[in-house]
């Protein structure tokens, strides 16, 4: 298989190897590891089984080829559970452009002091007569699935806040359940990243009383601070940065990868050819019709 990490500071190779159980000889034979249980799942569609794209859920579950691949096999099978999710998958799509647009979600420039990318979703940028938690799902996954590409972002993780300053009472009947349920099973049980942590701020009761498994912050922010220090959060979050402004992600991502022109497949495959390494997104990688 082609060599890996070759980008990686010595820092990032020291932590793969610690926390993650990552020997760089032995990469090989784990990736074959999950590919050869692939004939155990002939019910799933794998459109995806190249190196690159194995190793990053042998990270996500730090090197447990067994649970490594049951991951894999259910970010297909979730893909083909819900198509409905997964067609027009691309910035262009009308309302998950008009989500990322207004910032949702937005990814902090700088990372926290565990190298995490920090995500933060501003429940006061959702205009739902505009679109609704769908959309927002659905630009969450392709942000994601953008950031995933990174072998960084793959060792350290995530780690996401979620602010409901000013969601009032009427836009939490938004709150599909269903939709929420996709939510959680897609994050957390389908996609191939570490996420450290979610964090509620501000929340008032009727979301409390929605999401009962979070960890809440409520107004003390201070307690969002002992864990995601303030030098790296834009002030509305207690910070030292600057406010968050929806034009900073074009530090983050290329300019076109936000073009109502050019879907996220093309921005994410780098043109017309497929890349050894990073991430192919085309329609039939996503189930579109």
């Amino acid at each position: 298989m082609a060599e890996y990490g070759w980008g990686l500071t010595p820092e990032l190779v020291s932590k793969a190897t610690t926390e993650l159980n990552e020997r760089q000889e032995l990469v090989a034979d784990a990736v074959e590891a999950v590919r050869d249980q692939m004939e155990t799942r002939p019910d799933i569609t794998f459109l995806r089984t190249d190196d690159a794209f194995i190793l990053r859920f042998l990270r996500a579950r730090k090197f447990d080829t067994f649970e490594a691949f049951k991951l894999f096999g259910r970010y297909f099978e979730y893909r083909q559970n819900h198509p409905n999710i997964f067609k027009d998958f691309n910035t262009a799509e009308h309302s998950v452009k008009e989500a990322l647009f207004d910032g949702i979600p937005a990814v902090l420039e700088k990372p926290d002091h565990f190298g995490r990318r920090i995500i933060v979703l501003y429940s006061a940028n959702w205009d739902n007569t505009r679109y609704g938690l769908a959309a927002i799902y659905r630009a969450i996954l392709l942000t994601l699935e953008k950031l995933i590409d990174n072998e960084e972002c793959q060792i350290n993780g995530f780690v996401i806040i979620v602010d409901w300053s000013q969601f009032t009472f009427r836009q939490s009947t938004w709150l599909n359940p269903k939709i929420l349920r996709q939510m959680i099973e897609g994050l957390q049980d389908c996609f191939p990243a570490r996420f450290s942590a979610v964090h509620f701020v501000n929340q008032p009761w009727y979301i409390e009383a929605v999401f009962k498994m979070i960890r809440f912050h409520g107004i003390n922010l201070g307690t969002l601070h002992t864990e995601i220090h303030k030098e790296v959060l834009p002030a509305e979050l207690g910070g030292s940065e600057p406010p968050y402004n929806n034009q900073s992600r074009s530090k983050s991502f290329p300019a076109d990868f936000y073009s109502p022109e050019k879907p996220v497949e093309d921005t994410l495959a780098g043109g017309d050819n497929k890349p050894d390494r990073g991430t192919y997104l085309d329609e039939e990688f996503f189930l579109i019709d």
